[in-house]
């Protein structure tokens, strides 16, 4: 297999872990691109979002996004937003294969807090309605989500990943 894997889903699920596992079984290079974009425009995402706005960072992870060549044997972990604006999930679609990985808004809320890192631009760690607000962008962005090739919980092994892949992609 050489072709692409790119991991979406809400912040928090689990896209970079299961990333660098999934892509050191392959012999791949795993890619985060948030930290792609944080390494270009030389700040954190959260940064961007603060001094430039949500529309200029989506328009710049768009173009980092469109940067990956099919079958560049990539694992890429892609911003949970990446999907969701300027035909990103037809992009990821045709340039590899999307696998969604799907944790529920109370998972997510717990894995930021524990995680301590407040740098997720759309959610404040602190805030009382955290679960609503995480909730509401898991809402509007499952329809999208739900379109990828493979659906897999967050807290599938690497291990049980790599078997579907093999199931579903061998026989096409």
């Amino acid at each position: 297999m050489t072709t692409n894997i790119f991991l979406i889903g809400m912040p928090s699920s689990g896209k970079s872990t299961l990333g660098r596992q999934i892509a050191k079984s392959l012999g791949y290079e795993f890619v985060d691109l948030d930290l792609r974009i944080e390494i270009a425009e030389g700040k954190k995402v959260a940064e961007i979002f603060s001094l430039n706005g949500e529309e200029y960072f989506r328009k710049i992870e768009n173009q980092h996004l469109k940067k990956i060549q099919k079958d560049s044997k990539l694992v890429i972990a892609t911003g949970g937003g990446a999907p969701c604006f300027h035909d990103g999930l037809e992009y990821i679609k045709e340039n590899g294969i999307s696998i969604f990985l799907d944790v529920k808004p109370e998972m997510l809320v717990e894995r930021m807090r524990v995680s301590k890192k407040n740098e997720r631009p759309l959610f404040d760690l602190e805030s009382k309605t955290l679960l609503d607000t995480v909730s509401t962008k898991y809402n509007e962005r499952l329809s999208t989500y739900q379109k990828a090739d493979i659906t897999v919980e967050g807290d599938t092994d690497p291990e049980s990943i790599l078997w579907i892949i093999d199931a579903e992609f061998s026989r096409k």
